[in-house]
């Protein structure tokens, strides 16, 4: 199986051959990988508040980002056009790579339920108040490791205005929210992006305990890589180009915090902690940090932890 018959690139399959799985998952991921968006997908993107995004700056780094609007802001006239209705703000670094002919990864993850479906295209119109993306890979995913969360209904939908700080390491508050985190999302991207449908920019979602994000002493993220769908979009990129995007979110305050950096994957031997369930670890040296204060004009409550993230335990020094 090579890269021409699969909806996987190079990196992808070379983590899924070395795990002996790349015929398996090709079994499913060939039917489920499509060049379009299913209705139930297009119905589902129309219904969500809130849609993630990953892109690549001027420099090659990813970055991943949290656009919001009124249900409807999304919306889907064909199966193969995605049309965002809302543009990002000035201080989002999203607002520099949205311009026709990029590469984009939007994730829907609608929490109270546990739903989420990924859509990957590129932009074929860039306005003031949005953009249109033309559709190469659209699949669904799984509900593994998503807290379930309920939107505060007492707040009015409005925009809020707070501090934006950027920076080149981390401080004491930026330390304080990651390894509070049961949640972040991750941005990466292929080499050569956009040379074909699977060669493309991802954004995909990680969760765990609060705590499951470790900052070591040089500011350097370790994170578990649990057992997910098996198709390895995130890790095959990072071992194509050794950069990811992470974004956390405070979801009572409305903090979001974004980060770029190098990143490296880890066999359980070679990291100096070991986490129950983790069957590898990802390593992120953040290199630009933008930290937007009460950003987002909601709040989400946590009302379930994920079953899967119960079974997993905590670091433990080696």
């Amino acid at each position: 199986m090579t890269e021409h018959t699969s909806p996987f690139h190079d990196g992808e399959l070379a983590i899924q051959h070395m795990l002996g799985i790349a015929d398996k998952v090709h079994q499913y991921a060939s039917r489920g990988i499509r060049p379009f968006m299913p209705d139930q997908h297009r119905e589902f993107y129309a219904m969500l508040p809130h849609i993630f995004v990953g892109s690549l700056d001027a420099s090659g780094n990813p970055w991943a980002s949290i656009l919001h609007g009124e249900p409807g802001f999304l919306s889907s006239p064909t199966e193969t056009t995605l049309n965002v209705g809302v543009a990002p703000e000035p201080d989002d670094p999203l607002a520099m790579t949205i311009y026709e002919g990029a590469e984009l990864g939007l994730l829907g993850l609608q929490f109270h339920s546990r739903r989420r479906n990924r859509v990957n295209g590129r932009v074929t119109a860039a306005r003031q108040g949005g953009f249109s993306l033309e559709v190469t890979q659209s699949f669904g995913n799984c509900p593994k490791y998503i807290q379930k969360r309920e939107t505060a209904e007492d707040l009015p939908y409005m925009l809020k205005v707070g501090r934006v700080e950027r920076r080149t390491s981390l401080r004491d508050d930026d330390v304080k929210l990651i390894t509070a985190a049961d949640t972040f999302f991750i941005a990466s991207a292929a080499n050569n992006v956009g040379e074909g449908a699977a060669r493309g920019v991802d954004v995909s979602h990680r969760g765990g305990m609060p705590g499951f994000v470790k900052v070591g002493p040089n500011g350097s993220l370790l994170v578990p890589d649990f057992s997910g769908n098996r198709h390895f979009n995130t890790l095959g990129n990072i071992l194509e180009t050794g950069k990811a995007g992470l974004l956390f979110i405070d979801f009572e305050a409305g903090h979001l915090l974004q980060l770029t950096g190098s990143a490296d994957i880890l066999k359980l031997d070679e990291s100096p902690y070991a986490y129950e369930g983790a069957e590898r670890f990802l390593r992120i040296r953040p290199e630009l940090i933008v930290s937007r204060m009460s950003a987002l004009p909601f709040t989400l409550k946590l009302t379930e932890t994920s079953p899967f993230n119960l079974r997993t335990g905590g670091w433990v020094k080696r």
